[in-house]
């Protein structure tokens, strides 16, 4: 398995914030306000991850009190690294599509709400892919680079 591809995560942010976006014009009178809780459930699931990457870590490099992991347990690590990865990149990019169709209805109420719990929760997206990021950094297996000898 390859790692994630910053570039390809941006991209996915970029394209959810511009079809978001574009459906939002047509249809934001009828959508439901954003609710808050996506800020603080994003958040827990991004300090879990990043704990349990540090966790690992610590394993993997068999440092003292810690017991050897199974491989077949980073293997499954990584892989929900890398899930959480593009799935916190394709709701970061509906949030930001969010705030980019209310930046100009900010002197109304429910287009204000939208835009703080939208930003609010595109920044817990962000650290969310950082801490998928980590936890998927954390799962490589520490060695020399193939060009070493």
């Amino acid at each position: 398995m390859k790692p994630s591809n910053p570039g390809v995560l941006v991209g996915l942010v970029v394209v959810f914030a511009l079809l978001t976006w574009g459906l939002l014009r047509q249809f934001y009178s009828v959508v439901p306000t954003l609710p808050w809780t996506a800020i603080p459930t994003t958040l827990l699931l991004a300090v879990g991850e990043a704990y349990t990457g540090w966790l690992t870590r610590a394993r993997i490099l068999r440092r003292p009190n810690t017991k050897p992991v199974e491989p077949l347990a980073v293997a499954r690590l990584a892989a929900l690294a890398k899930a959480t990865a593009y799935v916190g990149a394709a709701f970061g990019g509906i949030f930001a599509g969010f705030v980019v169709r209310v930046l100009d209805l900010l002197d109304l109420d429910k287009p204000r709400q939208d835009a703080l719990v939208g930003g609010g929760s595109f920044v817990a997206c962000v650290i969310l892919i950082c801490a998928a990021l980590f936890l998927e950094h954390c799962c490589r297996v520490p060695g020399k680079p193939s060009g070493e000898t």
